[in-house]
């Protein structure tokens, strides 16, 4: 048996009863059961729909998201998740690059790496490069002025972690700012690369060895087995092809407002929700979230 979830940005809830009433008869589904009004319902299916990713892309035009998967287990005991544009609106080091007058050229050089077109540790390496000088203190600057949290995010950790569930955040990003970001959302763990710095100031150097997509897939192992856990009892997330490895390997691996190479090759793509879609996609309702 399957499970078909419907959901919309919650900001601009509109997901029409009369939509998801003519794909659950198309579909010759089970009863509807709306998770919250006119932003997310779900349905039964006995099979996985073959004309799927068809009204997935009509759907897309539409401003809905449509996952569907099987229903039992949809309920994860772990979160592993992405920082930069996952649990977080930016990329910290084009934050930092901004700062530093280097902001273009680096974003540019992040846009290219996080769609797959570059190696993440080269280009991880040359844009750490171009922050050689910067004060340590504007680290904090950026946090402080710079970094806003991902809409949903309070709710999906806090309602997972109420139901007992593991949550560890795993980013190519930088210590600096996954330890802020995983005490301020309530992480069990974080771990991320060092940037060195010395004297105050940041050297243009990330310490050894690089946290990259292998790194991401040897968390998952790690903590799963820590844990006892299967990995298909775990939900990962995240945007950029250096997720595509931990995103394979869970039991849910969820393309966030990815880049197209990336949520090409997912099987859960969320492009209009936000965090709160992964509790949705496990069947929570939204009189069940917690840290409304």
């Amino acid at each position: 048996m399957f499970i078909a979830t419907l959901l919309t940005n919650p900001s601009t809830p509109k997901l029409d009863a009369a939509l998801v009433e003519s794909l659950r008869n198309a579909w010759g589904g089970g009863e509807a059961v709306w998770l919250s009004p006119d932003e997310a319902a779900e349905f039964p299916v006995r099979q996985m729909p073959p004309n799927l990713w068809d009204v997935w892309e009509d759907l897309q035009a539409l401003g809905v998201d449509l996952v569907v998967q099987p229903m039992e287990g949809r309920r994860k005991r772990m979160l592993l998740a992405d920082m930069d544009s996952t649990m977080i609106q930016q990329e910290c080091i084009d934050e930092l690059a901004d700062e530093a007058g280097v902001g273009d050229r680096v974003k540019d050089i992040t846009a290219r790496a996080m769609n797959g077109e570059l190696d993440f540790e080269g280009a991880l390496t040359e844009r750490v490069g171009l922050l050689k000088g910067l004060p340590e203190t504007v680290i904090g600057k950026v946090l402080d002025t710079r970094i806003t949290l991902m809409p949903g995010g309070r709710e999906l950790l806090a309602t997972m972690k109420a139901a007992g569930a593991y949550a560890a955040l795993v980013s190519g990003g930088f210590t600096a700012f996954t330890k802020h970001v995983a005490e301020t959302l309530g992480f069990d763990e974080n771990r991320a690369n060092t940037l060195m710095v010395e004297d105050g100031k940041l050297t243009g150097k990330v310490a050894h060895p690089i946290l990259g997509r292998d790194a991401k897939v040897a968390a998952l192992q790690e903590i799963s087995t820590r844990l006892h856990l299967d990995h298909d009892e775990v939900m990962a997330v995240g945007d950029g092809a250096n997720d595509l490895g931990m995103l394979e390997l869970a039991g849910a691996g969820v393309a966030l407002h990815a880049k197209p190479s990336v949520a090409a090759q997912c099987e859960i793509r969320i492009n209009h929700g936000d965090l709160t879609a992964l509790l949705y996609i496990q069947g929570y309702t939204k009189a069940e979230f917690e840290g409304v």
